[in-house]
């Protein structure tokens, strides 16, 4: 039986779901609360001074209701807030607490040491090229072509 060759997004993908399952058991060994994968990709996709919902929903690729209901759940757990949004008096910005603070570096070093994990078994320099490639300007997605 012929394997099929899985494409660069299915595998970003897996890649992805390793960090976040390897950061969500650490979360749990060290007795925080427990989040979803979602909440964590929230996380991730907040700025420091603070992100719209809306804005959060397009980062992440997910309804607004979607986006919505992570962030009630960390609202509720302590670790987000919403405040008034300077720039415009119908949207509300969210942002981390110092307990979201505090978990958002804490799930930081987390990353690091899967990162040098994921080193060890796969090399130094597979690892750094992955980096540089992911981190390298992509430009925008080629628009389809007519023909």
């Amino acid at each position: 039986m012929q394997s099929i060759r899985r494409n660069l997004p299915q595998l970003l993908g897996d890649a992805r779901r390793w960090f976040e399952e390897g950061l969500l058991a650490a979360l749990e060994a060290d007795g925080a609360a427990p989040v979803s994968p979602t909440q964590v990709q929230l996380f991730a996709a907040l700025d420091d001074q603070g992100t719209t919902v809306s804005e959060l929903a397009r980062r992440m690729g997910v309804t607004r209701q979607t986006a919505h209901q992570a962030v009630h759940g960390l609202v509720a757990a302590g670790l987000l807030e919403q405040t008034p949004d300077p720039a415009s008096a119908r949207q509300r910005l969210i942002r981390r607490t110092a307990e979201g603070e505090r978990a958002h570096r804490r799930a930081g070093l987390i990353l690091e040491r899967l990162e040098e994990q994921l080193a060890e078994r796969i090399g130094r320099e597979q690892t750094d090229a992955l980096r540089t490639a992911l981190e390298a300007p992509w430009g925008q997605p080629p628009a389809p072509r007519s023909g």
